[in-house]
């Protein structure tokens, strides 16, 4: 009897796929030509057949929000701002032409360059509106009025958000539209204040390397010009003008997050109480540096983040409980759609969760995501889908396009992305069907849980591995482990309780609920200590450029959207990526953007740090992107750096001196004997060792140098030529060349002064 025929192209897996396109055994006698003329047009075929899959009906949708997310990363990646109403005009146009050519054949592609052109408009768009003054060079004694917009309570200290209303300084006349100033613990006025004082106020914090996050970036599209710190008293004043619609909802949301924080610190205290209150309301300040080091390092710091996770706990919970209680009634069970009913209160309680917690950027993500997967529950669709997945990424990144460049936005839609893979194509096999054995039955439901826990655990981890690799320059080696040993608890316990508490605390009978609530957060913080402490549980990551960052991006796409085997086209990629970053280059000496600080690299391989300043931020950054386990405050970070009150010498791998010069009267030292000088003011031309002065650090910002015989590759924070409106080019730009020499030593006239002895008469 013949055995089943398989359909053409039907899943038999790898064998499968190569014994269509492979030469049988046997087929070599016939030489190398015989297998070029077989099996590479098979291969074509086979390669053009799941082309043809992959760009099928249906299948094009969730590409969209992926060209339209390069279009974002495109215009963050230019020189200079482009002009608001061509790019429109040219995403419109596009727009148009690809709806014209819906019947050809090349309407994928042109719906993907229109989508790419789309996100280009809609971030020039976003960055046109937000458009403020940003401050370019310290300020001291600021004389600033305005109103407090939001406040932070944190461990040391607090920080308020300030709208200016007026502005004077004697050294500026620019008036800056909001400010954020760190307060003494205890004296942050309260939100919706009309104040006064004074402050120093500081640049947008740049990118401390080449490479990291640019936090002046995520300032401008927050509004913020500016930070910086109080000086002296803080006087509030009867307003000289409305608070407006938009205060007084910020000063109710606040007022109310503060009462919920009093009610909960009624019943617990340390950390419990301060991850009690982040994860209702975003504050997370107040959690000690150790129990939030241990957090990030097992792999639960994304708990402490308000994600898609305390989303779909907030909304499943309130679905799950308003569902039953209206199954009680059996005339509303039979005549009425319960399910969307009690969909619509999950949103609602989604909403209110969103309002309470801030409605940060990361927070709007997550809310856009749960809004659509009940939607469509409420429409009757398939709620977990890679369709809802793209309309979430669409709603996020047009009305946020800078999301993109945001680590939790990667962080969250990859690992989204994985899970809906997983959802779609690998949980349906751990689900009993009716051709199960009564074996199988019993199996699959002592199993499925955990199985679909492990998974999912497994499979987000994995996603956001590169993101965390590039941006903190760590991963999580045991995040499985302590995702599968906490998370249960935070779900079934933690969370339920707190939800529980605010809604029993109108009634004053929420005190049972926060005790319930802190017993879980026990257990979180005591695996998530035990987790950090096993041995390796650190797991440093060098630092690595963008591209393999943008190739495991595509990769992990690949795998996620792809249904035909072309999918592990994404393994390659992923692999690839991966080998990429292993080679790059680390540097050899890093200069801060104000030139108070330089590390450079000795003999041992490690970094030595010279410093004029008690800023231990950048030590921090370039140590953790260097993947050294060492604080800034270790002595080793010294050695072999030499100092006095003129300036530091450190010598590098090869024996020569790096100096960094702080006192004008040094320069001429340093620039004789140093093969590279670091100094924060004009060096003299006549200096003879590569140099690295004001000029160089305002335009530049902080630098990367590797070296390249006897001189060095000069990296930059911000290339020559490049001017952003959170970054404004300086008045007067210069041409600095990538590579420095030591300079040519100046040609002397000799002197003709014979010695003395010889200086007599003639004999």
């Amino acid at each position: 009897m013949a055995g089943p025929v398989r359909p053409p192209g039907g899943r038999r897996g790898f064998a499968g796929v190569m014994a269509d396109v492979w030469p049988p055994r046997g087929a070599l006698a016939g030489g190398w030509s015989a297998i070029g003329a077989g099996a590479w047009p098979s291969l074509a075929g086979k390669l053009g057949s799941w082309a043809r899959d992959e760009a099928g009906a249906g299948r094009l949708l969730p590409w969209v929000p992926v060209a339209f997310g390069a279009g974002i990363a495109l215009y963050f990646s230019a020189d200079h701002e482009p002009v608001l109403w061509i790019t429109a005009v040219t995403a419109v146009l596009l727009c148009v032409a690809a709806g014209l050519m819906r019947r050809h054949r090349l309407f994928p592609a042109a719906v993907m360059i229109a989508a790419a052109a789309a996100g280009f408009a809609v971030a020039t768009a976003k960055t046109a509106r937000v458009a403020h003054p940003v401050l370019a060079r310290p300020l001291y004694s600021v004389a600033l009025t305005g109103f407090v917009e939001a406040r932070d309570i944190r461990e040391r200290s607090d920080r308020i958000v300030l709208r200016v209303t007026s502005m004077e300084s004697p050294r500026s006349s620019v008036t800056l539209a909001r400010v954020r100033l760190a307060v003494r613990k205890g004296t942050a006025p309260e939100v919706g204040s009309f104040v006064q004082l004074k402050a120093r106020l500081l640049p947008p914090l740049a990118p401390v390397r080449p490479g990291s996050y640019d936090f002046a970036r995520d300032m401008f599209f927050q509004g913020i010009g500016a930070s910086g710190f109080v000086m002296g008293a803080i006087t509030v004043q009867p307003p000289a003008q409305e608070r407006g619609l938009a205060l007084r909802y910020a000063a109710t949301m606040q007022g109310l997050r503060d009462a919920i924080d009093a009610r909960i610190r009624a019943r617990l205290n340390g950390d419990e109480r301060a991850i009690a209150t982040a994860l209702l309301t975003g504050r997370r300040d107040a959690i000690t540096p150790d129990v939030n080091d241990a957090m990030f390092i097992s792999g639960l710091g994304h708990v402490l983040s308000i994600s898609g996770y305390h989303m779909a706990v907030v909304a499943g919970v309130v679905f799950f409980a308003m569902r039953a209680l209206l199954a009680l009634i059996p005339g509303l069970t039979i005549s009425h759609p319960i399910k969307k009913w009690a969909a619509a209160a999950a949103l609602l309680a989604a909403a209110f969760y969103l309002l309470l917690s801030g409605a940060e950027v990361a927070t709007q993500r997550s809310f856009f995501m749960t809004a659509v997967v009940l939607i469509a529950v409420m429409v009757d669709r398939r709620a977990v889908t890679f369709r809802t997945l793209a309309v979430a990424a669409m709603v996020v990144l047009i009305a946020a396009p800078e999301a993109l460049v945001h680590p939790s936005f990667q962080m969250s839609f990859a690992a989204t992305l994985g899970l809906v893979a997983l959802v779609q194509f690998g949980l349906p096999k751990l689900f009993a069907t009716p051709d199960s054995s009564t074996t199988q039955r019993i199996a699959l439901w002592g199993g499925r849980e955990l199985s679909m826990l492990l998974l999912a655990s497994l499979i987000a981890g994995l996603a956001t591995t590169p993101y965390a690799a590039f941006h903190f320059h760590r991963v999580t080696p045991y995040g499985v482990l302590a995702n599968l040993a906490a998370m249960p608890v935070v779900s079934v316990l933690v969370m339920p309780a707190g939800l529980l508490g605010l809604l029993a605390a109108p009634f004053g009978l929420d005190g049972v609920c926060w005790t319930v609530m802190g017993w879980g957060i026990d257990w979180m913080i005591a695996v998530t200590r035990w987790v950090a402490a096993l041995p390796g549980a650190v797991g440093r990551i060098q630092a690595f450029g963008i591209g393999p960052l943008i190739a495991a991006s595509l990769g992990l796409v690949l795998i996620g959207l792809l249904r035909t085997p072309l999918r592990w086209s994404g393994a390659v990629l992923l692999a690839a990526a991966a080998a990429w970053a292993v080679v790059t280059p680390q540097p050899d000496i890093l200069v801060s953007g104000d030139g108070r600080a330089v590390a450079v690299r000795g003999r041992d391989g490690r970094l030595h740090v010279m410093r004029s300043g008690k800023d231990v931020f950048v030590t921090k950054e370039w140590l953790a992107a260097d993947a050294d386990a060492r604080l800034p405050a270790e002595s080793s970070l010294s050695d072999g750096v030499s100092c006095d009150e003129q300036g530091c010498v450190v010598a590098m791998a090869d024996g020569r001196i790096v100096a960094l010069t702080l006192r004008a009267d040094a320069l001429a030292d340093d620039c004789a004997r140093a093969a590279l000088v670091v100094t924060a003011r004009s060096a003299p031309k006549s200096c003879q060792a590569a140099v690295i002065d004001r000029p160089r650090l305002q335009q530049q910002g902080a630098l990367m140098l590797v070296q390249s015989g006897k001189g060095f590759a000069v990296t930059p924070a911000r290339a020559d030529g490049t001017g952003r409106p959170w970054w404004p080019a300086p008045a007067e730009a210069s041409e600095f060349e990538a590579t420095l020499t030591p300079r040519a030593s100046p040609s002397r006239a000799q002197d003709a002064t014979p010695p003395e002895m010889e200086q007599g008469g003639e004999d």
